[in-house]
């Protein structure tokens, strides 16, 4: 995997931790949220990574007249053969990015729910199932509110991380005008990894070891936002599930076949800030969902025994 995580950050330039997640989220079977602002490399992303781990790539512009069969496909009359006959959409993929998953209706947005999170489409009542694997890539824009709907929080807690990348540093975008200003870098990127070896790779991340102390760790933390005053809606179950699948993806990705406290501490505001809701008289003294969680962080206890060198071993 380190293999996989040079390449993208040869295009992704000064992203190192923005590529260390997404490329958890894929091992870990979950999906990204990207919120940033235009032009900071958010496609550029899903098609390095599609390119490096040799899958299909597709792209959605969310718009309001998108329709939920522009998604997941469609049944047509076919005149010559005088049957129907399915037209595949997009979501028929591997890595698909959901450009500006904002701007289209809850209606549509929610076609993306079953393939989200069952990995299959159901067209006129038949079920498809989604090739593996599979990453949805949405995108949108935190600033501009004109002409967009809120994500249901359905779906946002499907997501399993919400990235953000984030300006470049200048010495870093001075080597971004010198490798994308007059080429394309993604088109003369060659696969890494062929799909079946993709398909290992995930499912090597169940086998790494999350100590007991670890999973309290994560209840006690999720358990905090349910008892806490400040907070309208809590973590739910499928976020403590998502932590632990990304925790074991992140540790594999580091070459690592267990977890450690940091793995934990470094995903929590990607895994869980987009899952909260602060009370409205939290949000008006100017608190977020990141400061709450910044706080627990500092104030819930970690009881975990040394691991012994035999355990590295193993």
């Amino acid at each position: 995997m380190s293999l996989i995580k040079t390449q993208i950050e040869s295009v992704i330039i000064g992203k190192q931790e923005a590529v260390e997640l997404a490329l958890t989220a894929f091992l870990a079977r979950g999906h990204v949220l990207l919120e940033d602002l235009p032009g900071t490399g958010k496609t550029t992303l899903a098609k390095t990574m599609a390119r490096s781990l040799g899958s299909d790539f597709k792209r959605i512009q969310f718009t309001p007249d998108l329709m939920p069969s522009d998604i997941t496909g469609m049944n047509f009359y076919n005149t010559r053969t005088g049957e129907f006959e399915f037209r595949p959409g997009p979501v028929l993929t591997n890595v698909l990015l959901a450009d500006e998953i904002n701007r289209t209706t809850p209606r549509t947005q929610s076609a993306l729910l079953e393939a989200m999170e069952e990995k299959q489409v159901t067209v006129d009542g038949v079920t498809r199932p989604l090739q593996q694997p599979f990453l949805v890539l949405a995108t949108q824009n935190p600033v501009e509110s004109e002409g967009t709907f809120p994500l249901p929080l359905a779906q946002q807690d499907r997501f399993l991380l919400r990235i953000k990348l984030g300006y470049p540093a200048k010495a870093d975008e001075a080597t971004i005008l010198q490798k994308h200003a007059f080429g394309d870098p993604v088109a003369a990127l060659a696969p890494v990894l062929s799909r079946a070896q993709v398909l290992q790779v995930q499912d090597m991340t169940q086998h790494v070891h999350l100590e007991e102390a670890l999973v309290q760790y994560i209840l006690d933390f999720v358990e905090a936002t349910r008892q806490s005053e400040v907070v309208a809606l809590a973590l739910s179950p499928r976020a403590s599930i998502g932590m632990v699948k990304a925790a074991k993806a992140l540790a594999l990705l580091k070459g690592r076949d267990y977890v450690l406290p940091d793995d934990i501490k470094l995903l929590c505001l990607p895994v869980f800030a987009h899952r909260i809701k602060l009370k409205q008289a939290e949000k008006y003294k100017g608190w977020q969902a990141e400061d709450f969680l910044n706080q627990l962080l500092t104030t819930i206890p970690l009881a975990l025994k040394e691991r012994q060198p035999k355990d590295r071993q193993q």
